[in-house]
């Protein structure tokens, strides 16, 4: 008797798994989504003020240039064309400030964990990635999404559906990541996240 109970919660066990597993899309989310990171020469209070103020002026740019934007192909090919144009507003605003470090921009595949952008949580994952590396790049991070362009100013995020559904997410992707507080997909992005690193 023991056993047929045993086996029976086994299979529940695997059922409830089986449920929480990453098969709704959380995965794909990635594919439609160009991320910002910038990396901070050092911790110090003013190496973090500074890369806040270079990620200003890329957010700005990125912005204008991407206004018109239909697809993620559409933006890798803007900011790939502008790489330069990228490094040196990014320069310029080192300048600016008073420093001298040296800037090292690149577009490029970059592993991200899961992240929380006030209201809108991102599985983690291998992301198409505008990497700004200020100095020494021994600094704490700074993350936010170029495109959908989810960083409207510093200070501003915005969750419109219609933007998503526009640039290729489905309804059901945007609702994984809008509705990510509950516990199902909490779940399902910490099930993403240990599969993620077993196939490194």
């Amino acid at each position: 008797m023991k056993k047929i109970i045993t086996l029976i919660l086994c299979i529940c066990l695997v059922f409830i798994f089986i449920g929480l597993l990453p098969v709704h899309g959380e995965a794909e989310i990635y594919d439609n989504v160009l991320r910002l990171h910038v990396v901070a020469n050092s911790d110090s209070e003013e190496d973090q003020a500074l890369k806040l103020n270079v990620r200003d002026k890329i957010i700005e740019l990125s912005n204008t240039l991407c206004v018109d934007c239909k697809s993620i192909d559409d933006a890798k090919k803007i900011i790939s064309q502008n790489i330069n144009s990228f490094l040196l507003c990014a320069e310029e605003e080192v300048a600016r400030q008073g420093y001298d470090y040296s800037i090292e921009i690149r577009l490029s595949e970059e592993n991200y964990p899961t992240k929380t952008y006030a209201s809108l949580c991102f599985p983690s994952g291998k992301y198409l990635s505008l990497q700004v590396l200020i100095g020494e790049a021994r600094g704490q991070n700074w993350w936010c999404v170029l495109f959908p362009p989810l960083c409207i100013d510093a200070a501003t995020v915005t969750n419109n559906e219609d933007a998503f559904i526009s640039v290729g997410l489905t309804t059901e992707q945007y609702k994984i990541i809008t509705e990510s507080e509950q516990t199902k997909y909490q779940a399902r992005f910490k099930i993403l996240e240990v599969i993620e690193k077993a196939v490194k």
